[in-house]
């Protein structure tokens, strides 16, 4: 093993960390965003929004994004 692997291997679990960490917080903040216009599209203000609001098809993408950061982090963390 040479040095420069030791290098490019350090670097590529910074690039993969960072990354999961971007995936993670933007799916998080889409989510939240998404749940917003589902509720305001959907229920009055008075009415408090069932729990099948997370069983939303719009969700998913969101869903799979923070999956996916989830991932990505854990493999960073061991790699």
């Amino acid at each position: 093993m040479s040095k420069y692997s030791v290098i490019v291997n350090s670097f590529m679990q910074w690039v993969l960390g960072f990354t999961a960490i971007a995936l993670l917080i933007a799916g998080l903040i889409g989510q939240a965003f998404e749940m917003r216009k589902i509720r305001l599209a959907t229920y009055r203000d008075e009415e408090l929004a069932s729990a099948n609001i997370f069983l939303n098809k719009k969700n998913f993408k969101w869903y799979a994004m923070i999956g996916i950061g989830m991932i990505l982090w854990y493999v960073a963390e061991r790699g």
